[in-house]
């Protein structure tokens, strides 16, 4: 049984799994909940061995905007358990050993890369993604995003990306070869689940062994680079 979760409204559909991460029923607000929270569902979905296809996505207009400062600075996590949730979040999530789709239902400026460690990313003609939370804001972007973001656009790309705060909008995703295809909003939910439908009538050694492969050069990333980058980020941070 599918455990119940705060951020992530868990569907199936005859081996499809949809993830779709919110707030209170609406867009995702980053919090310490859910920072918490998202390791503990992707890793209970890579540990599901029914489970032939995922779908990753948003709520509403945007995937995630904001994030709930007043809980971090009420909550005072000590460094060492932000870096140990961090690295699981990410790691889990590539640990899923079947094809993962992601939809970007749209802005994305906080955590946009999670999207971006999937097989296949479609997204809305609405759709952009930025990095407001880095090194324009005076932290060093040490969480996963220095490895995954110069991996997605090309090392210089990457590296301007994270340094400048730039916003890329949906047709400039698609000419970097950052996504795959853009749809309006109002078809997207239906290509990803088409997608997702066409996957599934695979045989499960199929889909588990291609995962693997495409999912490897990923999985080296975050292993060589991940807790090196987390312990940089807690350096520009006031937690202990």
């Amino acid at each position: 049984m599918t455990k119940r979760y705060d951020h992530v409204e868990v569907e199936r559909t005859n081996g499809v799994v949809e993830l779709r991460l919110h707030t209170a029923g609406g867009p995702l607000v980053w919090s310490p909940s859910a920072h918490r929270e998202l390791g503990h569902a992707f890793g209970d979905i890579a540990d599901d061995a029914e489970v032939r296809t995922v779908i990753l996505t948003g709520t509403g207009g945007s995937f995630c905007t904001e994030i709930d400062m007043a809980a971090f600075h009420a909550e005072r996590v000590p460094w060492h358990v932000i870096w140990w949730e961090g690295r699981r979040l990410l790691q889990r999530l590539v640990d899923i050993d079947v094809p993962v789709i992601g939809v970007l239902n749209g802005p994305a400026t906080v955590h946009a890369e999670l999207l971006f460690l999937s097989d296949i990313v479609v997204a809305s003609d609405t759709a952009s993604v930025a990095d407001k939370v880095h090194f324009v804001s005076d932290v060093v972007p040490g969480d996963g995003v220095h490895l995954i973001w110069p991996h997605v656009l090309g090392p210089q790309r990457g590296k301007h990306f994270l340094l400048t705060g730039a916003t890329l909008h949906a047709d400039e995703l698609l000419q970097l070869g950052a996504v795959n295809e853009l749809w309006p909003a109002s078809e997207l939910h239906g290509r990803a689940n088409e997608i997702a439908r066409a996957f599934a009538e695979r045989s499960l050694s199929t889909l588990r062994y291609t995962r693997a492969l495409l999912a490897d050069p990923l999985r080296r990333l975050l292993h060589e680079g991940l807790s090196h980058g987390l312990a940089a980020e807690g350096a520009t941070t006031t937690r202990g």
